[in-house]
């Protein structure tokens, strides 16, 4: 039997990269899948389209996560379509690099709000649901950046940390309601936005210096340890920070 058969999802940033993978690896495996995007439509609708062929359900919603109340209006439409929620990935994210000398309170406030707030909001609209019916799956992407921090990336790195407290106090608040809270955190994995970046060559350089498999990680890789957390096999884990980094945060 599929992992998540029958279940409803969203999943937050699913348009691209990891959260394209995630989206796809959980309708393989048996769920109906809502799926967010800010600023790739069509790549969202392939997506979707994508998902229905395998006989689920989806739906793809513009939507700037960081907005509170549009967060909840999209959860209330995926229940209403869906019939219900089971499973909530929040993927979305976006950097905005600079030392800290020289950030503004623009690149700061806008990785904050869409890296831990976009979660925030996503998780308060959700939980009510999942604490009134007594089961859920929260799965929270990360990064190993969150872990040990990163050059040039203050409001990355603090907004990556901040989502595994948020995992581990979720955790601990939803656990007597059956609701499983984990996050997942990928080292450097090769998707588009790798690809297209002009000092391509020399990021992944540094990272194959730490990474002690020798290879990036492929978003299909963190995809299969959502899919994993997001099942029944999960249900004994919460609170958790899995790295799936090939060894790059040893």
């Amino acid at each position: 039997m599929a992992l998540v058969e029958g279940k409803n999802a969203i999943v937050t940033g699913g348009s691209l990269g990891i959260g394209t993978a995630i989206s796809l690896e959980l309708a393989q495996e048996g769920a109906n899948v809502a799926l967010t995007y800010r600023s790739h439509p069509e790549e969202a609708k392939e997506v979707a389209r994508k998902i229905v062929e395998m006989g689920r359900k989806s739906m793809a919603y513009q939507i700037d996560v960081s907005d509170y109340a549009a967060a909840q209006e999209m959860v209330d439409k995926v229940v209403e379509e869906f019939g219900g929620l089971d499973i909530l990935v929040c993927n979305a994210g976006m950097n905005w690099d600079g030392v800290i000398w020289k950030m503004t309170e623009e690149q700061w406030d806008r990785v904050i709000a869409v890296n831990l707030k976009g979660y925030f909001n996503f998780a308060r609209a959700a939980t009510p649901i999942f604490r009134e019916q007594q089961s859920g799956k929260i799965v929270n992407v990360t990064s190993i950046n969150g872990l040990r921090g990163k050059f040039g990336q203050t409001n990355y790195s603090a907004s990556k940390a901040g989502i595994i407290g948020l995992t581990k106090a979720m955790a601990r608040e939803l656990g007597r309601y059956g609701v499983n809270v984990n996050a997942v955190a990928p080292g450097l994995i090769e998707t588009e936005m790798l690809r297209q970046n002009p000092a391509r060559d020399k990021v992944e350089a540094m990272a194959l210096g730490e990474i002690v498999l020798g290879r990036l990680g492929q978003p299909e890789e963190v995809a299969a340890v959502v899919s994993f957390l997001s099942s029944d096999k999960g249900r004994h884990i919460t609170g958790e920070v899995i790295t799936v980094d090939g060894g790059q945060y040893i």
